[in-house]
């Protein structure tokens, strides 16, 4: 499926493709069809299983997408280590399978040489240090197989690093935090603070000789979510020459759908303990005189102006957070990225801007933090 664009905005794509921070389709893909790309085949559009695919990928203007190798915090021991290890090699595999459409990068010179021959360029994320098993050489391991970040907690506290929808633990980092922290800028990794606590933020930068980076994340300003980035953080993103790639999950966009959903969620807890769907039922009758509060690119708009107004537009991305959420319904995959670029424009960001938000920004961060690395 096309999207049909300004030519303005068509341009652009075609000539600074999106590097995008943030993609949950292989784990999508082990979920639904166990890797097997010959049942899905994401050659061709999937529509009806994928919000991404390679198909549209090419439609929507993406000359890079990060792949998030994931699982979650509540798997572990030998399940963990293969689920991890199965996405890896998912992700290689789609290298084999699909040669003349993409190709592995690895520095930001590898995505300009991929997209220089028509192909889309896949980097690797590992998105939370509960698969790192505690082991620094089971991250080294991970930069072999062609990581280039780490997501440093999801869900769950890692034990030496806490995140922001659990408990306090470290209160940042620990000791093993730090010593992480250092590895990633010597490996020459991302050290990626989404969904990390605000205390881990802080205590990340504190140690990190690299630019911040947030994979996908949001303004806390703009939508209160913990998974959102305070304004005092942005200021040290700005600081670092970082980037903070915008994700497109409502939740984090709307404070109206957020506090919507708190409502929602309280509504049916009083319920809890009643007989038969009696939580079902007294959700449905509040939601009859309480509408779901509309989400869309007007609120991704939001976030990024307010991300280019605090840190200066050098320091946004795009980090979409597709096949891991439901989307807005205006930008519902990946195809879409026009429109919002198109929105973008009409209100007020040059092309210059746009360049940076779509391509620039992110390719400097990955060179400066190879320097750091180096250095």
């Amino acid at each position: 499926m096309t999207v049909h664009s300004g030519g303005g905005v068509r341009s652009l794509l075609t000539g600074a493709p999106l590097i995008d921070g943030h993609n949950d389709m292989i784990s999508k893909i082990r979920d639904v069809a166990g890797m097997d790309f010959g049942e899905l085949d994401i050659g061709v559009a999937q529509p009806h299983t994928l919000q991404t695919d390679l198909a549209r990928l090419s439609a929507g203007g993406v000359g890079a997408q990060f792949w998030s190798v994931w699982m979650p915090c509540s798997t572990t021991g030998a399940a963990l280590a293969a689920g991890t290890l199965e996405q890896f090699e998912g992700i290689h595999r789609i290298q084999a399978l699909y040669p003349d459409r993409t190709a592995l990068a690895l520095t930001a010179d590898d995505i300009e040489k991929i997209n220089g021959e028509g192909r889309i360029a896949s980097l690797i994320g590992v998105e939370g240090g509960h698969q790192i098993l505690g082991s620094l050489d089971v991250l080294r391991l991970f930069h072999r197989l062609g990581a280039r970040y780490l997501t440093l907690t999801h869900t769950k506290n890692t034990g030496w690093a806490d995140s922001c929808t659990d408990v306090v633990d470290t209160g940042g980092l620990s000791d093993f935090g730090r010593a992480v922290v250092t590895e990633l800028n010597d490996l020459g990794m991302l050290v990626d603070l989404s969904h990390t606590a605000h205390t881990t933020m802080d205590a990340a930068l504190d140690v990190s000789r690299a630019p911040a980076f947030f994979s996908h994340s949001g303004a806390y300003t703009v939508c209160r979510h913990a998974r959102n980035v305070p304004d005092s953080v942005l200021e040290r993103v700005r600081s670092t020459d970082g980037i903070v790639m915008a994700v497109f999950l409502p939740t984090f966009l709307s404070e109206d759908l957020r506090q919507w959903e708190l409502a929602r969620r309280e509504i049916r807890a009083d319920a809890t303990g009643a007989e038969g769907a009696a939580g079902d039922q007294a959700v449905a009758e509040w939601e009859r005189t309480r509408s779901r509060p509309a989400v869309g690119i007007p609120d991704i708009v939001r976030h990024l102006d307010h991300l280019r107004e605090l840190m200066g537009v050098d320091h946004v991305g795009i980090g979409s957070d597709f096949d891991g959420m439901t989307p807005p319904p205006d930008i519902p995959s990946v195809e879409y990225y026009p429109r919002l670029f198109e929105a973008l424009e009409a209100g007020g960001w040059s092309y210059g801007d746009l360049r940076k938000l779509a391509r620039d920004n992110a390719l400097r961060v990955l060179r400066d933090t190879g320097d750091a690395a180096r250095s």
